[in-house]
């Protein structure tokens, strides 16, 4: 059974024109093409990626953030209560008012002490800045130099400059070491970002982020076996051109550069903008999508690629709606840039001004149900 699935799965008729096979692929005449067996490779890089990161993250990350002023924050635990933590674990971390006055009933606390505990506790479980920065400054150290050594291996290659040339001679693609490395060094580090999730920081776009993953590591894959390099070391490059600006942006603000942190995500947004919106879809998938059907009739290969190519489409367009959600909010006041995907710290403050909300009139009378309307000063705290 699994032969005859690797039969019909390795079939040249769903991944190669008519007439062109896997034998055009073969090793001859001292020239070398890009193989399915070399992917093994990225497991032991991938691995390799992992220790690293735990090395330079306890070392040259922690270095740097005492540089820039990082400092863990001490967090005020909450108080051991059995009965608030089982809720806590098994039903709600955010109880409603009436969830309350039941816990109070059951505890002896009054409401606000309640309050007080359950926001400690969720404090808890969130990240410290300390951590967000390490995982930045990973993250930007590997792409600036992933869109280093990108640039520098197609800075001499035709298809860069003429994006038809990618197709010149498919399947025929001469395998250069440049191009071998280049892919399993980014194949291998985005299998270790996967691997590394469940530990990472939880974002609101969490299962976005594991659909781009398992998309690139995918699409890699795909356009390896298939010997698609050229147009997958031109997709890999416009992936990293702003990526270690956005890393860079949210290293400065964790650690309070205000000014730094928005110049930089200015940049980072323009560059986002002409790589993914511009770039990508209008040059490198008009590419993919509409020249190869001007060479060869159209095969079941040739729609999964560019299938996995819209899919990284889509998350562009949704990453760049949150991209200028906070150019909106940031560029009027001049305000730090806040990371739309991430929940912001409570305050035991916060719960001291609700109360003194609850407890002042308003034009309109005394606030109903103990919900106190919003004011501007209000809002901005809540940003």
């Amino acid at each position: 059974m699994l032969s005859r699935l690797s039969e019909w799965f390795w079939n040249e008729r769903l991944w190669f024109p008519e007439g062109l096979g896997w034998a055009d692929l073969e090793d001859r005449d001292g020239f070398t093409y890009a193989k399915a067996a070399d992917l093994w490779v990225t497991l032991p890089i991938a691995l390799c990626f992992l220790i690293i990161r735990q090395i330079f993250e306890r070392t040259v990350a922690l270095r740097l953030a005492a540089a820039l002023g990082v400092k863990e924050k001490v967090r005020v635990r909450a108080a051991h209560n059995p009965t608030l933590e089982t809720y806590f674990s098994n039903t709600t971390k955010h109880p409603t008012q009436s969830e309350i006055e039941t816990l109070g009933k059951k505890t002896e606390c009054t409401e606000r002490q309640i309050h007080r505990w359950f926001r400690r506790r969720r404090n808890q479980d969130r990240p410290n800045q300390l951590k967000k920065f390490k995982e930045a400054s990973w993250r930007f150290t590997f792409y600036l130099l992933a869109f280093i050594a990108g640039l520098a291996a197609l800075i001499d290659k035709p298809w860069l400059y003429k994006m038809e040339e990618m197709w010149n001679g498919f399947p025929m693609l001469t395998l250069l070491p440049s191009q071998y490395w280049y892919y399993m060094i980014e194949l291998g580090f985005y299998i270790s970002l996967l691997f590394s999730v469940a530990s990472d920081v939880k974002r609101k776009d969490f299962k976005e982020q594991i659909l781009h993953h398992v998309a690139t590591i995918l699409l890699i894959s795909f356009s390896w076996c298939v010997n698609y390099i050229r147009a997958g070391t031109l997709i890999m490059l416009v992936h990293d051109t702003a990526d270690h600006l956005l890393e860079s942006a949210k290293m400065f603000n964790y650690a309070g550069w205000r000014k730094t942190c928005n110049y930089i995500f200015i940049i980072f947004a323009m560059v986002f903008i002409i790589t993914r919106l511009v770039i990508f879809p209008f040059w490198i998938l008009h590419c993919t999508w509409v020249y190869p059907v001007t060479v060869y009739p159209p095969f079941f290969g040739y729609y999964f690629f560019n299938g996995l190519l819209f899919v990284l489409q889509c998350l562009h367009i949704f990453w760049a709606v949150l991209i200028l959600r906070m150019a909106i909010k940031f560029l009027p006041a001049n305000n730090i840039v806040e990371d739309e995907r991430s929940d912001r710290e409570e305050t035991d403050s916060e719960d001291e001004e609700e109360e003194k909300e609850k407890r002042a009139p308003t034009k309109n009378g005394p606030v109903q149900n103990g919900h106190p309307p919003l004011n501007n000063n209000h809002h901005r705290k809540g940003k």
